[in-house]
């Protein structure tokens, strides 16, 4: 995922998605890229959602181990099974990864919602925030 880069994680929204609404859902990967450092106590959380009033994301934890392979889904509007959703506004509310050793990664899948008759919106962007420590 490229660092505020328009339209790397998402589509544009069409006018037939933004007439009917559109669920759709992406995975990411949280990953430690020390060399040597364990992240400890790492979590993640929505610091900015959506401006929009028709744009809704939620995250949650996939269901695969630290470093291990997330499930797959049929397709972009297939719901993953098993996580939980939040909407972690704020790094209080944040959902717990636990530690990442070195060189190590954690999914984390986000649902982004388009009600029905949304209404046009430019610059629509939200920001996920993760943090954690290490030992020295």
């Amino acid at each position: 995922m490229t660092d505020n880069t328009t339209h790397n994680v998402w589509d544009v929204v069409s006018s037939a998605e933004s007439s009917a609404g559109d669920t759709e859902y992406r995975c990411i990967y949280v990953r430690n890229s020390h060399a040597s450092l364990t992240l400890q106590s790492a979590k993640v959380w929505i610091s900015t959602n959506t401006p929009s009033a028709d744009t809704a994301v939620r995250i949650a934890l996939g269901t695969s181990a630290v470093n291990g392979t997330e499930q797959t889904i049929a397709n972009e509007t297939t719901a993953p099974t098993g996580v939980t959703w939040s909407t972690a506004a704020n790094e209080g509310a944040a959902l717990t990864i636990g530690n990442i050793p070195n060189g190590q990664h954690k999914a984390i899948w986000i649902e982004r919602v388009i009600t029905a008759a949304a209404a046009a919106a430019n610059d629509d962007s939200y920001v996920l925030s993760y943090a954690g420590d290490t030992a020295a």
